[in-house]
C-alpha cells in the first residue's frame, strides 16, 4: 500500500515537475502503479508523447539559459533556439494530425512553454505566441489550411491581434491596411495574422473582430522593439500597404459556432472546439509561471553561496527565506488553478457543455492575475539579492524585467479584467466581447 507521505508526492507531482524524478524512479521500480499517478492526479492526458515532448523542453531549457543574455542583446531569439524547437516537435502540440502534428491537450502545450521558460522566458513567450496559432489556422476554411500547410507543415505563424486593420470589401476578399504593434518573434515566420472589423453576417450593422490571413510577401517588419523587458522577443510593429486578403483567409474570431469555425469540418477533435480567448489567455501568461520558477532555482543556487559584503550569509536572511518561500507557493498555487480550470475547459469541450459566462469571466481574471502575482514574487527575490544582484550578470534581474514586461499585454490587465467577472457578479450585463 501507497503510504500517505508518498500519495501526497504523487499529488504534487501531478502539478509541478519538482518531484517528478522521484515519482518516475519510484514506478521503475514498482513502489507505485501508473494507475495511480494518473487517477489521483487526473493527468491522463500526459500521454507518452505528451511526457517526451515536455522532456524535450526541460532538456533545452539549460541551452537556452545560456544564450538568454546573447539573445537579449541581439533583440532576437537565435534562429538556432527556434530551429530546435521545430525539430523537437514543440510547435506541434496543438497541430492537427493530418498535418504531422500532435493535436494534444492544451495542458501539455503550457507545460512545455513553462518547461521553456524555466531557461529563458522570451523563447517561452513566442513559443506561446507562434505555436498557438497551429491551434487556430485549424478553424480557418480548408482552403487557408492548404495555403499554409500544403508544402511544408512546419511553416510558423506569427500575430498581433489589436483590431487596427482597415478592409474594404472587393471581389472575393478585402483590400487591406494598417499598422500593428507587438508581433513577437515574427521574424521567425511566413505568415501571420492581424486584427481588424467586420460587419457582423447577421446584418446587425455591428462590428466583430476578424482574423486575417497574410503572407510574409504582404506586410513589412519595422524593427522598434527597445523596450524593458522580453527584448528578445523581437515583438516589432507591422505594416500592410493594401494587400488583397481573399475571404478564405478571414476568421471571425469570437464565432465560436461550427458555421463560424468553418475549418472544423476536416478538423473534428475535441481540441478545436474550445473557445478562442480560453486557449489564447494562457498563452501569454504562463511563460510567467515557468520563468519564477528559473528564477527561484537561481536564487536557491545563489543564496546557498553568496555573502554579502558586509560578511551576511544570504541563506540566514529571513527575508531571502520568506522570498523564496512565498515564490515557490506562488507557481504552486498558479499551476493548480491553471490545471483545474483547464480541466473544465476540456471538459466543456468533449461534452459540447457551454461553460456558463461567470465561469469564463472568473477564468479569464485569473488567467491575467498570474503575470501580477509572479511579478510581486520575482520582485521580493531581486529585493532579497541585494544590491548585488541587480547586475545583468544575475539572471534573476531578467527575469524579473520580462514578468513585468509580460503585464503589459492587454490580456494580461487583470484589473480589467477582475472588473468585468465582478460587474457581472453584481448583476450586470457582459462587457467583454470576447467572453
Amino acid at each position: 500500500m501507497v503510504g500517505l507521505w508518498k500519495m501526497a508526492l504523487i499529488r504534487m507531482a501531478a502539478r509541478s515537475d519538482i518531484l517528478q524524478d522521484e515519482i518516475t524512479e519510484d514506478m521503475e521500480m514498482g513502489a507505485i502503479g501508473h494507475d495511480q499517478v494518473i487517477g489521483i492526479g487526473a493527468e491522463d492526458y500526459m500521454t507518452p508523447e505528451a511526457v517526451e515532448l515536455v522532456a524535450r523542453a526541460r532538456e533545452m531549457a539549460p541551452r537556452l539559459a545560456e544564450r538568454a543574455r546573447a539573445a537579449e542583446a541581439a533583440g532576437m531569439v537565435p534562429v538556432e533556439t527556434v530551429q530546435e524547437m521545430k525539430e523537437a516537435g514543440l510547435f506541434r502540440v496543438l497541430q492537427p494530425k493530418r498535418f504531422g502534428g500532435y493535436e494534444l491537450d492544451p495542458r501539455v502545450f503550457y507545460r512545455v512553454q513553462m518547461a521553456l521558460a524555466e531557461g529563458c522566458m522570451s523563447t517561452a513567450w513566442i513559443y506561446g505566441v507562434i505555436g498557438v496559432h497551429n491551434w487556430q489556422l485549424p478553424l480557418f476554411p480548408e482552403q487557408a489550411q492548404q495555403d499554409v500547410w500544403a508544402k511544408d507543415t512546419g511553416v510558423l505563424i506569427a500575430s498581433t491581434y489589436m483590431p487596427t486593420g482597415k478592409a474594404e470589401p472587393v471581389d472575393g476578399g478585402y483590400r487591406f491596411s494598417g499598422r500593428w504593434s507587438f508581433s513577437s518573434g515574427v521574424e521567425h515566420c511566413e505568415w501571420i495574422f492581424l486584427g481588424g472589423l467586420l460587419p457582423k453576417k447577421d446584418g446587425s450593422g455591428q462590428l466583430e473582430h476578424a482574423t486575417f490571413l497574410l503572407p510574409k510577401s504582404d506586410f513589412r517588419v519595422e524593427k522598434n522593439w527597445d523596450v524593458l523587458g522580453l527584448r528578445a522577443t523581437g515583438s516589432h510593429d507591422i505594416v500592410v500597404d493594401g494587400c488583397f486578403v481573399p475571404e478564405h483567409r478571414t476568421h471571425r474570431t469570437n464565432d465560436h459556432s461550427d458555421a463560424g469555425c468553418p475549418g472544423r469540418q476536416t478538423n473534428p477533435g475535441w481540441v478545436y472546439k474550445i473557445p478562442f480567448t480560453q486557449v489564447f489567455q494562457r498563452a501569454v501568461s504562463s511563460a510567467c509561471i515557468g520563468a519564477l520558477d528559473g528564477a527561484i532555482a537561481h536564487f536557491r543556487e545563489r543564496a546557498a553561496a553568496h555573502v554579502g559584503k558586509h560578511g551576511a550569509k544570504t541563506a540566514e536572511d529571513v527575508n531571502a527565506q520568506q522570498a523564496v518561500a512565498e515564490a515557490m507557493m506562488t507557481t504552486d498555487q498558479l499551476k493548480l488553478v491553471l490545471f483545474r480550470n483547464y480541466a473544465r475547459i476540456v471538459e466543456c469541450a468533449k461534452t459540447g457543455e457551454r461553460m456558463p459566462v461567470e465561469e469564463r469571466l472568473m477564468q479569464r481574471a485569473q488567467a491575467s492575475q498570474v503575470p501580477k502575482q509572479c511579478a510581486s514574487a520575482a520582485s521580493e527575490l531581486m529585493r532579497a539579492c541585494a544590491a548585488s544582484g541587480t547586475y545583468k550578470s544575475n539572471p534573476i534581474e531578467r527575469v524579473f524585467r520580462d514578468i513585468h514586461q509580460a503585464r503589459g499585454h492587454i490580456a494580461n490587465n487583470t484589473d480589467a479584467y477582475a472588473r468585468a467577472h465582478g460587474a457581472v457578479m453584481l448583476g450586470l450585463p457582459n462587457a467583454d466581447p470576447y467572453i
